[in-house]
């Protein structure tokens, strides 16, 4: 990564830093000071901690210029995976969460493969068929029934805190988020592979010329990416005691394609930091906090949040614009 692009990296980061403490700032003003009191903040670490894992995937598949709208999908489909063994009587925490954690790493391995080896045209179209034929799946393993009665082994993850005398506690499932998103980090900025990841998305070309088997790193990433849903679809039962099929059809991926896009990824490809998106997941999980808070309904809580998306692709496009335009001057 050049000098040029990290400044360019960090400049985005500082915005996007920046634009999260001034909403945190308006929401305590708007709210008569009910945002800031602890038991509300640690209820925004609860409630980001489900998207922000599933944006650990979704950068990755990003950073490639490729996309995973089946997220979301996945982590509920893992979910129910789990409430079928409740309906059939099992108590077995651990089988639980091995067979959510296979059933949403082999989605996204099936993703990354349907991708490379089928070479359909984009996966916004394969992973658009996967997320409808998750959602039926879902239905299908819990026979369109709501699943509770969950062991405490698997309500842990969602919903154990620590620390309990602060605001009632510092949710587990954010803990993991924090030491994900270093390991994460570690991985993309250290790593051969990490490198490699962001050199398929930003120059195919150079990636096909350097040697790296571009079809095993599109593989890797969007296997991560089903193991990352499956991961929230456990803390999804953690968080509301059940679950649920017809939650696959939730935008849960479009939350998570919003916190990496704010948070400084490209559609483009080639860019992204694990520090902007958890940034960015904050940004996502402060807002619809504040929508509860202020009791805004349904239809504002969309129009809000479709225009940040929108606003945050606007910027995405004119960035790579005055990047262009930089390089062609530079070039001159």
């Amino acid at each position: 990564m050049t000098k040029t692009k990290k400044k360019s990296g960090n400049m985005t980061q500082l915005g996007t830093l920046i634009a999260l403490i001034l909403l945190c700032v308006v929401l305590s003003i708007v709210t008569g000071g009910k945002f800031y009191q602890p038991a509300n903040l640690m209820n925004v670490l609860s409630q980001t901690s489900f998207n922000a894992l599933l944006a650990i995937g979704m950068l990755l598949c990003l950073i490639t210029a490729g996309i995973d709208l089946s997220v979301g999908a996945n982590a509920t489909f893992c979910a129910c995976m789990a409430g079928m063994l409740v309906q059939k009587g099992s108590g077995n925490w651990f089988l639980m969460i091995l067979i959510a954690i296979a059933a949403g790493t082999l989605v996204g391995w099936i993703n990354g493969m349907l991708l490379t080896r089928l070479h359909l045209p984009h996966p916004f179209v394969s992973t658009l068929g996967m997320k409808n034929f998750l959602w039926g799946m879902a239905l299908l393993v819990t026979n369109s029934q709501m699943v509770s009665g969950f062991p405490d082994g698997v309500m842990w993850l969602g919903n154990f805190r620590l620390f309990k005398s602060f605001g009632g506690g510092v949710p587990v499932s954010f803990l993991l988020v924090i030491v994900l998103y270093v390991i994460m980090h570690v991985f993309l900025t250290r790593s051969a592979l990490g490198r490699s990841i962001y050199c398929v998305g930003g120059n195919p070309e150079a990636a096909r010329l350097s040697g790296i088997h571009s079809d095993n790193v599109l593989t890797f990433c969007y296997t991560l990416s089903g193991f990352c849903a499956a991961l929230a679809g456990i803390v999804s039962i953690g968080r509301s005691s059940i679950t649920n099929g017809a939650n696959a059809v939730q935008p849960f991926d479009t939350d998570a394609i919003a916190a990496c896009i704010i948070g400084g990824a490209s559609f483009m490809g080639g860019k992204g930091t694990m520090l902007g998106t958890i940034i960015g997941a904050l940004i996502i999980g402060v807002l619809r906090n504040g929508f509860t808070l202020l009791a805004a309904s349904s239809a504002i809580q969309n129009i809000v949040l479709g225009l940040v998306i929108i606003i945050a692709v606007f910027i995405d496009v004119t960035r790579e614009r005055m990047e262009a335009k930089a390089r062609r001057l530079a070039a001159k």
